[in-house]
């Protein structure tokens, strides 16, 4: 199993993976990262926020990210790129331990069935299981308790962290995330009424993730009833979202925590939801849509844009003033009508 050591790099050797325009001592070693005011001389910091350059000329850092027009501001060693974010998210990845790559072995307290077909440098933790006839691609780590059902097909470079389930049948892609406690594959939600009591409707469908797909955790995909409930390439899936039976999902779409789907919906690609959307079933939600948080949608959007719903806090003597306005809204919306005719008439 890994046990990642800490990972050096020179400055001059992160300049050139970044492609970023290096300004001062190329040799100095870097172990990690830090922000402005935490950062030490072994560590990077950046600034991607106006707000932190009041912070940058007392850094001890290594080297800052920054973009161009702040680098004379700079007392130290300066990485410069256009997107210092970017940047910071590329050299994250160098030094997260848990992303190292695997070295292999299952196990002993695993239980991997006898026809499970293992890629190279597979690693399985304790009390993990996977059932049969499951496929695990090259570098596939399977963290302690996770559960795989029968037939899973999981691509190469994924990793599922401790206790993520993968129902049977479904298909994950390459390097995809799964993280503790999600659930991909369970039952969609759908019962049938007879008048008197609820009969399950067997869900048959399964779930197709893209490659480099994230889920948070505790997060569910349904399977779908008869048709694959699909999510695209390169969607980011916050914690504690709740997607539906055969939902469809655009490539690089981000959903944020908190965030509902019911049965069918269609979401565009490079569509953001912010936290806490719901959106109603059977809807289409076209490409380039952007939801604000704690909206509810229950018509589809077939223009990008910013879409927001609700109120914004306010005093609770204010709300309770304006709930009451809201109930006159018909009524208001009538006499104005009638108002308008009367001096249509003249």
């Amino acid at each position: 199993m890994t046990h990642p050591a800490i990972h050096e790099f020179t400055l001059a050797e992160l300049a050139e993976r970044l492609g970023a325009n290096l300004v001062g001592n190329g040799s100095q070693r870097i172990r990690g990262l830090a922000t402005l005011k935490a950062a030490g001389p072994d560590q990077v910091a950046f600034v991607a926020n106006r707000s932190y350059l009041k912070d940058l000329s007392d850094t001890r850092a290594g080297a800052v990210l920054l973009q161009p027009e702040h680098s004379a501001d700079c007392p130290v060693t300066r990485l410069e790129l256009q997107n210092p974010y970017l940047g910071y998210a590329q050299l994250s990845q160098l030094f997260d331990p848990i992303l190292a790559t695997p070295q292999g072995g299952i196990h002993p307290a695993a239980v991997v069935a006898e026809d499970v077909a293992l890629g190279e440098r597979v690693e399985v933790g304790p009390n993990a299981i996977i059932e049969a006839g499951v496929e695990l691609g090259d570098e596939v780590v399977i963290g302690a308790g996770c559960f795989i059902g029968a037939g899973v097909r999981i691509g190469a470079g994924s990793r599922l962290h401790p206790n993520a389930t993968v129902c049977h049948g479904v298909v994950v892609g390459e390097r995809v995330i799964l993280h503790s406690g999600c659930v991909i594959g369970g039952d969609g939600f759908g019962f049938a009424h007879d008048g008197s009591r609820w009969h399950k409707i067997a869900q048959l469908g399964g779930v197709i993730l893209g490659d480099d797909v994230e889920v948070g955790s505790c997060s569910s995909i349904d399977r779908g009833a008869l048709d694959d409930t699909v999510i695209g390439n390169d969607v980011k899936i916050d914690s504690q979202v709740q997607i539906a039976h055969n939902v469809r999902i655009g490539d690089h779409t981000a959903l944020a925590g908190c965030v509902g789907i019911a049965g069918s919906t269609r979401v565009g690609r490079n569509c953001m939801l912010g936290g806490g959307v719901g959106l109603a079933g059977h809807l289409t939600i076209c490409d380039g849509v952007q939801v604000t948080g704690m909206s509810l949608v229950t018509n589809s959007i077939h223009e990008p844009g910013v879409y927001s719903s609700g109120t914004g806090a306010m005093s609770n003597a204010q709300w309770r003033k304006n709930a009451v306005r809201f109930k006159q809204l018909d009524d208001f919306a009538r006499r104005l009508a009638r108002l308008e005719k009367r001096d249509q008439r003249g």
